[in-house]
């Protein structure tokens, strides 16, 4: 019998998926496998045409496939209560609980989410069409063969993500750039133990990768990226791959079609201390007898041919048992998995992100041990994915200090902020040059003051000369608190006036201590003298 689930890290549907893997339904005598079919309601549509036995999904997404239930039964609950989740980026300023933060967005659901997502909308009062809210798929995130790592890489490509996590033996895309090894995979190539006893099946005896032609590998994963590291090998050794039966099984399915003998022989790629092939292998231990390891002795050729590839070693005992599985160190080949980045992100954005990656890697440990395999990307030049410049930084000690990365702008915008002051300088002066030309015709105004209160025979003309001296005063002081003129023509302006005072005040005692009769008799001498 079939189970199908939509995928295989939701909380909701994880019970059925341990259940399978942990071999609960086993020990009920149920031969139950697991098969992953996404979007739910074609994992329904699946078994209402008899592809499947069972679905462990959402329950109203039943209805897509069987209205009004007719033709499905419920059986049990796996997860109660609402478990999605409408998250928003951070830097959009959402606050938590205020759904009107979702007005103009664009909000990815998955099908049927998006349903009550919708419904939740309305209820919170927001139009989608007035608000201008837009609920559509994640692209590129549907179908029952979804590589992820696939789908963000060419994410990246795209320019729809700035990040991602790509495997180094995929095409890798051009405006990618590393910033750290998150780890390091070996590939793992051996054959069962031989079954012993009366009626027991007995497998072939198979101790090179030479002699695979002919017989059935077994590949762990349903990726197609190991079934391709599968055929590197084999045409390394002069083994056609077309002569050879591959067969993939989704790793959870993997120790129990090994345990059946579905394969001759299998391959399984991951970290060193992987639980899927360390449990994989220990399925291949039959009756006491212990799996072959099939070394890949040309790995150095085969790292020189492909250079996503590297020349690796297991080391003896690297899967536990006792005897060691395996009992010497067996050679084999590497690739990584690797965080990129888009090329023309800012080298400070990616030197502080990887300086905080390897900040927490400690603190991750506890948690997720594989943490501990975090490494420097390769900063050499011939590196087969080039590293971002940001993350070179960080590395080799280089990252730039903020007066590094914007002493330049700083000296430039001191540089312009000078000239644009100087030239400010010299519009205002400009300005203000018509209140300096009529300041200096009313210094030589006072000037010519004097000369006539020195001539003069009326009192009443000197008080006239002392009023026009003091609007010449008043127009003078507003021109210096203008900027029109400077504190020096201020101080020769104020030397005039002082003249000024004491040429009328002497010219008014003189006229004061003459007889009237005698001043105009002087004045009108002067002014025959003058005719």
């Amino acid at each position: 019998m079939k189970l199908a689930v939509p995928d295989l890290i939701s909380n909701s549907y994880f019970p059925a998926v341990a259940a399978v893997a942990l071999g609960f339904f086993e020990r009920e005598g149920l031969d139950l496998s697991l098969e992953l079919i996404f979007p739910v309601d074609e994992a329904y549509r699946a078994m209402r045409d008899g592809r499947i036995d069972f679905v462990a999904g959402s329950a109203h997404s039943a209805l897509a496939a069987f209205p009004e239930w007719q033709g499905a039964k419920l059986l049990c609950a796996q997860a109660q209560g609402m478990y999605w989740f409408l998250v928003m980026r951070g830097d959009l300023g959402a606050v938590r609980g205020d759904v009107s933060a979702v007005r103009g967005r664009r909000i990815g659901a998955a099908p049927w989410v998006e349903m009550g997502l919708r419904r939740l909308l309305i209820e919170a009062g927001i139009d989608l069409v007035r608000d201008g809210v837009t609920i559509a798929p994640v692209p590129g995130a549907s179908g029952a063969t979804v590589n992820f790592g696939l789908t963000a890489a060419k994410a990246l490509e795209d320019g729809k993500a700035d990040l991602a996590i790509i495997r180094g033996d995929l095409d890798v895309p051009k405006n990618a750039q590393a910033v750290a090894t998150l780890r390091k995979n070996v590939a793992v190539l051996w054959v069962p133990s031989s079954a012993k006893g009366k009626g027991k099946k007995s497998g072939p005896k198979i101790t090179k990768i030479a002699q695979l032609a002919g017989h059935r590998v077994g590949v762990v994963g349903r990726t197609q990226a190991n079934v391709n590291l599968l055929k590197v090998i084999l045409q390394q050794y002069g083994v056609d791959p077309g002569k050879v039966d591959i067969v993939q099984f989704p790793a959870p399915e993997a120790p129990e079609a090994i345990r059946n003998q579905k394969a001759d022989a299998y391959l399984a790629a991951g970290p060193v201390n992987s639980k899927i092939i360390a449990e994989a292998i220990n399925a291949s231990t039959r009756d006491g007898g212990t799996p072959t390891f099939l070394a890949i002795d040309s790995n150095e050729a085969i790292a020189q041919n492909h250079p996503v590839y590297e020349a690796a070693e297991i080391p003896a005992g690297a899967f536990g048992g006792s005897p060691d599985r395996p009992d010497d160190e067996v050679k084999t080949i590497s690739f990584s998995h690797h965080v990129v980045a888009r090329r023309g992100l800012s080298d400070a954005t990616i030197a502080a992100f990887t300086r905080q990656l390897f900040a927490v890697r400690q603190q991750l440990m506890a948690e997720f041990p594989l943490a501990a395999k975090i490494e420097t990307p390769d900063t050499d030049k011939d590196a087969a994915i080039p590293v971002h410049p940001g993350a070179a930084a960080f590395v080799d000690g280089e990252e730039k200090t903020f007066l590094d990365r914007y002493s330049d702008y700083i000296w430039w915008g001191l540089m312009a902020a000078s000239a644009m002051g100087s030239a400010g300088a010299w519009f205002a002066g400009y300005l203000k040059k018509d209140e300096r030309s009529n300041n200096s015709s009313l210094r030589e105004r006072l000037l010519e003051m004097i000369a006539r209160a020195r001539r003069s025979d009326s009192t009443e003309e000197l008080d006239q000369m002392q009023a026009e001296a003091d609007e010449i005063l008043r127009d003078t002081l507003q021109c210096f608190e203008h900027g029109a003129i400077e504190e020096g023509a201020l101080t020769a302006f104020n030397i005039a006036l002082e003249q000024l005072h004491h040429a009328v005040a002497d010219r008014k005692a003189l006229l004061l201590s003459v007889p009237q009769n005698l001043q105009r008799a002087g004045a009108q001498f002067r002014a025959t003298a003058t005719l």
